[in-house]
């Protein structure tokens, strides 16, 4: 039983709902002969301005040839994608107009384990009916998971229903507020969904509003997580680290001169266990900040300065 009053419940569901769209696509692709098909796609997105600026997954806009945006009140649009980012499923569609209904993103750092959640969207269009709601509560935070697009990091979970078409509608609290932005939803695994916090989504936004993409910092390597098992194979000299597998040419380890082989022990002086950690590491960092690696190369030790340059 969720402790939460039905009538407030009611009016926070009344009060989001008209900045809920429904988002329907097309897509070219070609079919087992390679002749060129449209293959439709749907989902929602929630309203984030008056001027018609509208939040919703990557996966459901990116490479489409056309996009139908449907109000709440029955009035169709044709969207304008801004910009799209697979690293976290977020995409930014435009609809011409003024004065729409709009609900703003909010601070999802403040969500805590266990309080109510509300997921709104519309699955199969059915607007005239009303929207899609489910409800629940918030299960974890942090979650990592991976789906078809991709690896999804620091997601909400969540055990209030999100259906295929739910995808980029909302997730909000009791007050109304949009904690997050639904996403994957894992098939075939009862009760659980995910949506990406309302304050990542919104440094998400900004940027594809601004460049239509966003702009990270990048080192230029591809590596491997060292453990015991590894570390004995090959004879390195730790067990805890980044193994460079691959140095991408012309990038910023490259010019600084990081070689296959080297171990990546520390960046700015902390501990690398795996290369999660020196994601999140650069994740802090925008393009032209400095990092130190410290680097093993056979039994020597070194430190190696990088400028980050801008991830292609």
């Amino acid at each position: 039983m969720i402790p939460v009053c039905e009538g407030e419940l009611i009016d926070t569901i009344k009060k989001v709902s008209p900045s809920v769209v429904n988002i329907n696509t097309v897509r070219l692709v070609h079919d087992y002969y390679m002749n060129i098909v449209p293959l439709r796609g749907m989902g929602s997105g929630v309203i984030i301005d008056e001027n018609g600026m509208i939040v919703t997954n990557n996966h459901i806009v990116e490479q489409s040839e056309s996009i139908e945006v449907t109000l709440f009140d029955g009035k169709k649009y044709s969207g304008k994608l801004l910009g799209t980012d697979r690293m976290t499923d977020i995409a930014v569609v435009k609809i011409e107009g003024k004065g729409f209904p709009y609900v703003k993103l909010g601070d999802s750092n403040g969500v805590q384990v266990g309080q109510i959640a509300i997921a709104i969207g519309n699955p199969f269009g059915f607007f005239l009916q009303g929207p899609t709601v489910t409800v629940g509560v918030i299960s974890a935070l942090n979650r990592t998971i991976q789906a078809e697009q991709g690896v999804y990091e620091n997601l909400i979970q969540t055990d209030a229903h999100i259906n295929p078409g739910n995808s980029g509608g909302p997730l909000v609290n009791i007050k109304g507020e949009v904690i997050g932005i639904n996403s994957a939803n894992i098939p075939f695994a009862q009760g659980i969904g995910f949506s990406i916090p309302a304050s990542m989504a919104s440094r998400i936004v900004q940027e594809l509003i601004k460049h239509g993409k966003v702009i990270r910092p990048w080192l230029g390597i591809l590596g491997v997580g060292v453990n015991e098992q590894i570390a004995e194979y090959y004879e390195l000299p730790s067990d805890t680290g980044v193994l460079v597998t691959r140095v991408f040419e012309n990038s910023p380890a490259y010019e600084a001169g990081v070689a296959p082989g080297d171990m990546i022990i520390t960046v700015d002086h902390k501990d690398l266990k795996d290369m999660n950690d020196l994601t999140k590491e650069l994740r802090s960092k925008k393009v032209g900040d400095f990092i130190l690696l410290t680097v093993l190369r056979g039994r020597r030790k070194g430190q190696i300065e990088i400028t980050l340059g801008e991830s292609p």
